[in-house]
């Protein structure tokens, strides 16, 4: 039958393997135990190929066995003739990720290598793909950590959270430590230090001030013996060392915080 190999599986087991060429390109299908199934994979992907009022929003049950992922797999290779072994539909400026037939993902063009080569999962309302055998959230690609809260730490510019092209993504603290306080018609920048309870460092009018003094604060944290596990933000592009030196000369932290610091050192080296 044309598009259906007989195959064995090593205990001899015989099943059928379901391929089609188009465009002068073999793509496999799938497999299945009986022919019958095998060869509604083969007519279904027929189907997809050359009825071209087919989009990704037409996938019906009636589609099955061909599963929704091979389905958006052959009309990305119909419509831009590229075939990605991953569920994505090229646009014009951007590409479509169909996490499944409810869930469609939107990235720059900028990002299509990585996630050609990459499947994204889904798993207790989080985002990853994973990465040298390592869960890497999809979400800290924008410098978004763990435990940020989406309308606080970062928001999505036209209220979709399922595009995620740069340009609609807004990281309003990237650290955990510094937040964004609207002030009258401006803003400041809050910052904590976590040591047995929230220290407040101070307030400051940029964030590039408010990443120096946290850096200030871990600095003398570290320095007292403390053992931290927060590591240094790298300074803002575009600061000069010598500038950085000089508001970090200039900063001063609360004196609560730094007599706590000298009391911890104190009875740490007794």
């Amino acid at each position: 039958m044309r598009g259906i190999y007989e195959a064995k599986k090593p205990d001899g087991t015989v099943y059928y393997r379901a391929s089609v060429t188009y465009k002068n390109k073999h793509i496999s299908l799938g497999s299945s135990d009986d022919i019958e199934t095998a060869s509604l994979m083969y007519d279904r992907a027929k189907r997809v190929l050359h009825d071209l009022k087919l989009k990704p929003i037409d996938y019906e049950d009636d589609m099955m066995p061909l599963t929704f992922r091979k389905y958006i797999c052959l009309l990305n290779f119909r419509d831009n003739n590229i075939y990605i072994k991953t569920p994505i539909y090229l646009h014009r400026r951007f590409f479509s990720y169909f996490l499944d037939r409810n869930t469609e993902l939107k990235f720059d063009m900028e990002d299509l290598f990585y996630y050609s080569s990459h499947t994204i999962q889904k798993r207790g309302g989080h985002l990853f793909v994973a990465d040298f055998g390592l869960q890497e959230r999809i979400l800290s690609r924008y410098d978004i950590p763990g435990f940020a809260v989406c309308g606080k730490d970062y928001r999505f510019l036209n209220g979709d959270e399922h595009d995620l092209r740069y340009s609609n993504i807004e990281v309003i603290n990237p650290v955990k430590n510094i937040i964004r306080v609207k002030e009258g018609k401006g803003e400041v920048y809050d910052v904590k230090m976590h040591i047995v309870g929230d220290w407040k460092i101070g307030t400051f009018p940029t964030h590039e001030m408010a990443i120096i003094a946290y850096n200030k604060a871990l600095d003398e944290a570290k320095k007292a013996g403390l053992k931290r596990r927060t590591e240094l933000i790298d300074p803002p592009e575009g600061l000069s060392p010598a500038l950085y030196a000089r508001i970090y000369s200039s900063i001063e932290l609360p004196q609560r915080y730094t007599e706590y610091l000298k009391e911890y050192a104190k009875t740490n080296r007794s």
